[in-house]
């Protein structure tokens, strides 16, 4: 009874994680991207691969997962599962020693855990897959659920299941990867108010702290000092003070959580630097095209999307991207490229706001027809 409810409790977990991401295999190679960057695991010649890898791994979650709720496969299951666990296991704690990826997209953007977070989650997933193949472990040595010993409308049925559940994923990931989420658990989805969004975080910020590293000339003892203390403790910036301010070493800390939203990355520039932002969440009407790859983008598509755009008469009208000279027909405006592709997973996007607040997002192909 118990293991049996603790082996669907892990099969679910596994098969939720990766449905998650499986409606979202474009976000979730963006992650994988960070990864395989220079400031992580310096492997920018992955970078081409990361949506490849991202559907191996969502495979093996689902696939691995639903071979688990379905009881099948049980040895093989449960080692594989504890495999997977021990390399996402590895990720996390790499992301969580090293602050170098804040969000491992464990699942998705439906549930943000912290580094530290995800892997605890992933020790308590492994511990839990360990006393599963310790209490299963005598019926590995029986027939397999496949095998001639079990009744063949069982294994019809599983059969079945099986096969209906991988088409049904087939499709989720297909639709997500072609055109866009056919869930959307982002901040962006359609319906979100940008300016009353904005308005909460301005109401409600989080607040960060510089903590600086010290060390001592004379005696080589090093300190963690925060922005208040340096100021107010002459002794470690008074004129013939043996301490130092370590360069590169600083830390900016987050010491109150406010209003969380990932609208705070919403900030529109012109080429020159003057902030677009208001005015595009102010407008009546605005129509702005994301391109987060310019170079990636047939110029043909990119022509017939501002050709359509064009044709939008009293709207407020920017193209936006990472670089200054994207678009030829429209206002260009700047972005960072991560606070794109967190609004956009294609490239290019049309996004369309009223009075700030989100009422249509398409990716350009589907746009244009």
């Amino acid at each position: 009874m118990i293991k049996g409810l603790l082996r669907i409790i892990i099969a679910i977990i596994f098969i939720a994680s990766g449905f998650v991401k499986a409606v979202d295999l474009v976000g979730f190679s963006f992650k994988m991207e960070e990864y395989f960057s220079p400031s992580v695991f310096n492997m920018p010649f992955l970078e081409k691969f990361a949506l490849l890898f991202s559907i191996i791994v969502v495979v093996l979650e689902l696939f691995l997962g639903f071979l688990l709720l379905l009881k099948l496969k049980l040895k093989f299951t449960l080692s594989a599962l504890i495999a997977l666990c021990v390399f996402f296991g590895f990720l996390t704690f790499y992301s969580a020693y090293f602050n170098v990826v804040t969000d491992c997209g464990c699942f998705g953007d439906a549930i943000k855990f912290t580094p530290w977070e995800s892997f605890v989650k992933d020790v308590v997933l492994l511990v839990g897959l360990i006393i599963l193949f310790v209490l299963y472990r005598k019926e590995f040595s029986k027939k397999d659920p496949y095998g001639e010993n079990n009744k063949p409308e069982s294994n019809k049925f599983k059969s079945v299941a099986l096969g209906v559940f991988c088409g049904i994923m087939i499709v989720i990931m297909s639709m997500g990867i072609i055109n866009e989420p056919i869930i959307d658990f982002r901040d962006y989805k359609i319906g979100t108010d940008l300016k009353a969004e904005k308005a909460k975080i301005n109401k409600n910020p989080s607040e960060y702290k510089t903590f600086y590293t010290l060390k001592n000339s004379k005696t080589g003892k090093v300190l963690k000092v925060n922005q208040d203390d340096y100021v107010n403790k002459t002794e470690y910036w008074e004129e013939g003070s043996p301490w130092k301010i370590e360069e590169g070493k600083n830390e900016s800390v987050l010491v109150k959580e406010g209003y969380k939203s990932e609208i705070v990355k919403f900030k529109i520039e012109d080429p020159t630097g003057v902030d677009l932002t208001d005015e595009i969440i102010n407008a009546p009407k605005a129509v702005i095209v994301f391109a987060y790859h310019p170079k990636d983008v047939s110029p043909e598509l990119l022509k017939k999307v501002e050709a359509k755009v064009n044709t939008q008469k009293g709207a407020v009208i920017y193209g936006v991207s990472t670089e200054q000279s994207t678009f030829k027909t429209i206002k260009n405006a700047m972005m960072d490229g991560t606070a794109i592709k967190t609004i956009a997973r294609s490239n290019p996007f049309v996004l369309t706001l009223e009075k700030g607040k989100i009422v249509d997002k398409k990716p350009a192909k589907n746009y244009v027809n």
